[in-house]
């Protein structure tokens, strides 16, 4: 198959829409279910190219989340303890495969933003992570192949008709891409800069030492910023994004964004949140939108007289603003990953309030001198990567 039709582009009135090879191969992909459209398939080949990566960086394997062609998460596949399953409500499923558990950090990093994903897994989806999938809200999923299991699991969402998508793990596509913008062809050559631990050797602050925990979180920062609209900056922890900001014309709008999505990660694990108790028949959604409420500003909208017995069997105390300090006040280790330089210090002093220690940015700033003595102050390790990241 050298082409195949869509419904409509971007929108319904963008016709005719068609997705094919510019060099006359075969399509990589064989559609197993669904009617994947437009958009479908930007989030399946760039969230494919993602984790592809990420499974070649660190050798786990590796899952995204992603929604309108930027990832809401990507992690890999590390196991969940106890906080971590039962704030990605898995918590119920038992021991879950290594894949699986790179699909529920992925989800769970933002479970908001991820509300209707694209789905792309680096390994065969097996039975475990059919399982996450099959209960969550989506559009669809993209893997090198399937187990027998995995697909009777997948055929009952959405009455047989949910995308799944099988793609050839050998493909490469030809070294120039091309995009057509107001009837003019731009060209260039595809990014296939690798992104590795030698890109984080020189480190450019007093705190020379960046661990191998630390080194793996920078990578999936980078890996998962090449694949998200930029500007971006990605906050990560434990093998997986916690924070994602896309495209934002200001930097430090990026490292407010992430970084406000880092803290609610660290927030839905206090007990006061983990412990909150919801009416019985919630809908996911509905409880998960009521988490992000609660540990915002707007949290009167959850608790007000009349709209809190309709989301809490019991009425939660407010969680101050004072209380929520004190439990962010003990992130730390967390890593930053940005697309491009740093242009002034406040940058570093937002990720400071979000637990950061280690950086990765390219340097090259006429202020870089101010982000290095900003990140020395807080005892941060900062490596200048030399590369730009930018992804449009």
């Amino acid at each position: 198959m050298k082409e195949l039709e869509l419904k409509y582009g971007c929108n319904p009135n963008q016709k005719p829409s068609r997705i094919y090879t510019n060099d006359g191969r075969a399509l990589p992909i064989e559609v197993i279910s669904g009617k994947p459209g437009y958009i479908n398939f930007m989030d399946a080949l760039n969230g494919w190219q993602l984790v592809k990566e990420l499974k070649a960086a660190t050798g786990l394997p590796a899952a995204t989340s992603f929604k309108h062609v930027s990832p809401a998460g990507a992690a890999v596949g590390l196991p969940l303890d106890e906080t971590m399953a039962k704030i990605y409500f898995v918590d119920d499923m038992g021991d879950l495969s290594p894949l699986a558990c790179a699909y529920a950090r992925a989800r769970g990093a933002d479970r908001m933003s991820s509300f209707g994903d694209f789905i792309s897994l680096s390994d065969v989806c097996d039975a475990d992570t059919a399982s996450i999938i099959k209960r969550e809200v989506s559009d669809g999923v993209i893997a090198p192949g399937y187990t027998e299991e995995a697909l009777a699991i997948l055929a009952q969402k959405k009455n047989g008709n949910y995308n799944v998508i099988k793609i050839d793990p050998e493909y490469t596509p030809a070294p120039l891409e091309h995009k057509d913008v107001f009837g003019i062809t731009f060209e260039q050559g595809r990014n296939e800069l690798p992104i590795n631990k030698e890109l984080l050797s020189n480190v450019v602050t007093q705190n020379k030492e960046i661990p191998d925990t630390a080194k793996i979180d920078l990578i999936i920062s980078l890996i998962t910023l090449k694949y998200t609209q930029s500007n971006s900056v990605c906050y990560a922890k434990g093998g997986q994004a916690i924070g994602i900001g896309a495209g934002q014309q200001s930097r430090v709008h990026c490292v407010r964004l992430a970084g406000n999505k880092a803290d609610n990660w660290l927030l839905r694990q206090c007990p006061r949140v983990m412990d909150l108790q919801f009416v019985d028949g919630i809908r996911r959604a509905d409880r998960d939108n009521a988490i992000d409420v609660y540990i915002g500003d707007e949290y009167m909208d959850v608790l007000a007289e009349g709209a809190w017995q309709k989301i809490f069997k019991v009425k939660p105390e407010v969680f101050t603003a004072e209380e929520k300090r004190a439990w962010l006040d003990q992130m730390d280790d967390v890593a930053l990953g940005s697309d491009a330089f740093f242009p002034f210090s406040d940058n570093i002093e937002r990720a400071k309030k979000s637990g950061v220690k280690y950086i990765a940015e390219p340097g090259g700033s006429v202020r870089d001198d101010l982000v290095i003595e900003a990140c020395d102050k807080y005892g941060m390790a900062m490596a200048f990567t030399g590369i730009r990241l930018f992804h449009h």
